[in-house]
């Protein structure tokens, strides 16, 4: 059984992992948290204790470290004697810190796919291009090490597996469906890093269509989906994480990704883009100084998680899945709803970063009792799914399922 946890990062969903660890600290044991910023670390420790977190008595101590050294990392970890390692940082970093895990034989997961700083929507198969490329790395130290354990990716792939085992005979389909019917009273902002937000909106969306790799440009293909509890809703084609691993093993199935815009952000993007304003790339002004574009647009944005004291209504994040069952065409959507005053209330975090860091804390109680501990590198949807959604039912993320015979809380 592995016990100790280790949390890079000391952002919004980190202080919902941190606080979800500290609930199941019996089973977990030490929990420790790190990023650049030691101070960050120490306040969302201070707000565990606040909330009298702890399930049982037990140590939660905050490190500095600069996870983008592999070496800091390691000594880290044998400082601690963690076995399982929960990056919650920034997607700059997740080689990194993985490396790490596989020289000091620990777990390791990640709500995130990586990214090159110095590049923008590399072309597919994005997890081919880094994480897949240490798989046999991981089963020759037989490390445990789940990729993109968040929500989308994450929550959003064991629905597809669930799907395909469970409801359908073949899978034609698979179209997740993010929506956040929430509002946080700012006149904009992103809810979360703006830097790796934009990023992932300017370059070319991909999709998994007819057997191959599909591009277009972003808001240039979008539907209107009519979900529970959030209603109708305008959702845009984008390239994300899961489409590259789903379009992996369900090659035969067309594989998108539709994320909800309002105009006014439509309005913003198209401005910051349209001016440079979202380029990685640095500029000088006309005084000699060097600025990146992308870097001075997120400093002069709210931190994302300073939104969860305003933030209210609703989420809606699931899959739509079609395909044949028995001969005759079928649909299933199966889904989440969170709300962000809940889980304000409950972690002091907005409803974003608590469908993103919830995850992650139940794939860790899993590697702690052996039943997601496989030794070898995996992806979500190669995980059965049916422990994890149990898991997450229990700890605030419940899931349901619309279909013909109506809409229904998924029981396992």
């Amino acid at each position: 059984m592995k016990r100790n946890v280790l949390i890079i990062g000391a952002g919004g969903v980190a202080q919902v992992v941190a606080h979800k660890c500290a609930q199941h600290n019996d089973v977990l044991g030490d929990l420790h948290i790190a990023s650049r910023t030691l101070g960050k670390c120490e306040a969302i420790i201070a707000s565990v204790q606040e909330k009298a977190a702890m399930k049982v008595a037990g140590r939660f101590d905050a490190h500095a470290v600069d996870a983008t050294q592999t070496a800091e990392v390691v000594a880290l970890i044998r400082k601690t004697g963690c076995q399982i390692v929960i990056n919650v940082g920034s997607p700059f970093v997740n080689m990194s810190v993985l490396q790490a895990c596989i020289e000091t034989a620990v777990a390791y997961m990640d709500t995130a796919i990586h990214e090159d700083p110095a590049k923008i929507c590399e072309t597919p198969p994005w997890y081919g291009n880094y994480e897949w490329q240490r798989r046999a790395a991981c089963k020759a130290a037989g490390v445990t090490a789940i990729l993109g354990v968040g929500f989308d990716p994450g929550v959003v792939n064991a629905y597809a597996r669930l799907a395909a085992d469970e409801y359908l005979d073949s899978v034609e389909s698979i179209d997740i469906v993010d929506i956040n019917a929430g509002s946080h009273g700012r006149w904009f902002s992103t809810n979360f890093d703006p830097e790796i937000n934009f990023r992932e909106f300017t370059g070319t969306v991909y999709s998994w269509q007819k057997g191959a790799w599909q591009q277009n440009s972003m808001f240039e293909v979008g539907q209107e989906f009519d979900l529970p509890v959030v209603g109708k809703q305008k959702a845009y084609m984008t390239g994300h994480d899961e489409v590259h691993s789903l379009a992996n093993r369900y090659p035969a199935a067309d594989v998108r990704f539709w994320m909800g815009f309002g105009d006014h952000y439509i309005n913003v993007f198209t401005v910051l883009k349209n001016l440079g304003l979202l380029s990685e790339q640095p500029v000088k002004t006309a005084e000699g100084l060097e600025v990146i574009p992308l870097k001075l647009v997120k400093a002069v944005l709210p931190d994302p998680s300073s939104l969860a004291p305003d933030y209210a209504g609703k989420t809606c994040i699931g899959d739509v899945v079609r395909g044949q069952k028995d001969g005759k065409a079928t649909e299933v959507f199966i889904y989440n709803v969170a709300d962000h005053k809940d889980a304000f209330n409950e972690v002091g975090s907005q409803g974003i970063s608590y469908t993103a860091g919830v995850p992650p804390v139940a794939a860790a109680l899993l590697i702690a009792n052996g039943t997601w501990d496989l030794g070898e590198m995996a992806n979500v949807e190669d995980l059965d799914p049916k422990p994890f959604l149990h898991l997450l039912n229990q700890m605030g993320l419940p899931s349901r399922i619309k279909d013909a015979q109506g809409d229904r809380a998924l029981t396992f």
